[in-house]
């Protein structure tokens, strides 16, 4: 598998358990200023005029980037040639818990932080509650909105108009599945979720040895995802310090029941993903379907090429077959560090490196990463790709498809890390032990609410 792929499974992955290392969120609270749904600056949103954006990106200066892709040398010098009196520093600190817990500290030191960071979706509330990040409006970001994939713009922006990061890349998530295995057993792809159980119990009584997928125990963001194409909005946040907790209502205990139950009757397994046992499971035909988002195609092309040309692609089943709908799972964007003091050129980078038609290009076909921007999803050559691991059909043209499917209602909370470590031990443990998943809701709406108040929030559960 080449560096790049290997690099790209593990940006894609996305674990939220990697997206927020612990934080102070006490303290961070009497610090930040402001309003907007995820936190404020009060930095002025007055635009730059275009005669010092002129000036300024004329004027030699040195920013600090610091990014996990791999090999994006080429998209900065893409930047470079543009503007040559910039000079990009590209520093990698890490993924996950040490990528932001270099950034924290470094910002709460009030120096060594870099002026661009690379922040997934999912870890920006994190960072605009504790007042961390500029605000792009003034600098020209709201002209971008059209370029990118409408949900993700909701995904960078606050409920106050702020725009808090540029979306790089993204993760809708889909099906993919063994032709081969459902071939044998007589199964069609599951449009509908009754469908897919109907399916489940119909194979594993065929072949106890296959499970038609694996949900895994220990990963949240696919919970997250599946609670986000359900129509769940679990956390609304509310100025600086006030936040909703909704993860065991209506539409979150409809999800539970769902997967509880299957997982109750033996028909799905729960095995802990990215373990060697997973992989082996993978390859050896144990799992019928992963469920997963637009980056797992290629993640599987490399870590299961044994079963090459054996594998297609679908959307999710839906629980409302004429009202087609997804979740993401995965994908990052370029924010721009408060602290800077270059914001117009740090700005101007964050924009250029990812809505510049050549430089965007580049992460899709060099890095493989799935775009978010409305161009490439549109573009004959990335949808038309045919690759023989799929037995030539067209995956990314479904993922693409998928795309247009995603709300841009969902919401994410300023402390990711503890709602994580909380599902795992609830919900997460509920499906392993083959327990009641949906009184494990309930424990983990408990244990999430104690511990926002716990870091001063205002709780509301609706």
């Amino acid at each position: 598998m080449p560096r790049s792929l290997i690099s790209h499974a593990q940006i894609g992955r996305r674990s939220l358990l990697t997206a927020a290392a612990a934080v102070s969120l006490s303290t961070a609270l009497s610090a930040c200023g402001g309003s907007g749904g995820t936190g404020g600056s009060s930095a002025s949103t007055e635009p730059v005029s275009q005669a010092d954006i002129d000036k300024a990106m004329k004027t030699p200066t040195e920013l600090t980037f610091w990014t996990w892709v791999p090999d994006i040398q080429q998209e900065i010098a893409l930047f470079q040639k543009k503007y040559p009196a910039i000079k990009v520093k590209v520093v990698n600190a890490g993924q996950g818990v040490a990528h932001y817990t270099k950034l924290r500290t470094a910002l709460k030191a009030g120096k060594g932080a870099p002026d661009v960071v690379q922040i997934e979706y999912q870890a920006i509330p994190t960072f605009t509650i504790t007042d961390s990040l500029l605000d792009l409006r003034p600098y020209g970001a709201a002209e971008l909105k059209d370029t990118f994939v409408d949900w993700t713009w909701g995904q960078v922006s606050g409920a106050g108009g702020e725009i808090w990061a540029i979306p790089q890349d993204t993760g809708p998530m889909g099906m993919l599945y063994r032709q081969d295995i459902f071939d044998e057993y007589g199964i069609e792809p599951p449009k509908t979720w009754d469908e897919f159980a109907a399916a489940a119990r119909k194979l594993h009584k065929a072949n106890p040895r296959i499970y038609l997928t694996n949900l895994a125990a220990n990963e949240a963001a696919a919970w997250h995802g599946l609670l986000w194409q359900a129509g769940a909005r679990p956390y609304q946040t509310s100025g600086k310090s006030d936040v909703s907790i909704s993860v065991a209502d209506e539409t979150s205990r409809k999800l539970a029941a769902y997967w509880g139950g299957l997982a109750q009757d033996g028909v799905i397994s729960a095995d802990p993903d990215f373990t060697d046992a997973w992989y082996a499971g993978l390859n050896q035909g144990k799992y019928a379907t992963w469920i997963t988002a637009a980056w797992g195609p290629v993640f599987l092309s490399g870590s299961a090429k044994s079963t090459a040309g054996k594998w297609r692609a679908a959307p999710l089943p839906q629980w409302d077959a004429s009202k087609p709908s997804s979740g993401n799972w995965g994908g990052s964007t370029s924010a721009v560090v408060k602290a800077t003091e270059n914001p117009i050129a740090a700005a101007q980078f964050a924009q250029f490196l990812n809505s510049d038609p050549a430089s965007a290009k580049l992460f899709a076909t060099k890095q493989s990463f799935f775009p978010a921007t409305k161009s490439l999803l549109a573009d004959d050559a990335f949808v038309g790709d045919t690759p023989a691991f799929y037995g030539g059909q067209k995956v990314n043209q479904v993922f693409a498809d998928v795309s247009s499917t995603v709300s841009p209602e969902f919401q994410w909370p300023p402390f990711l890390d503890q709602v994580v470590t909380d599902w795992t031990e609830t919900v997460g443990k509920s499906l392993a032990k083959k327990t009641d998943t949906v009184g494990a809701l309930d424990q983990w709406q408990k244990r999430i609410t104690t511990y926002a108040k716990g870091q001063g929030f205002t709780v509301k559960a609706s």
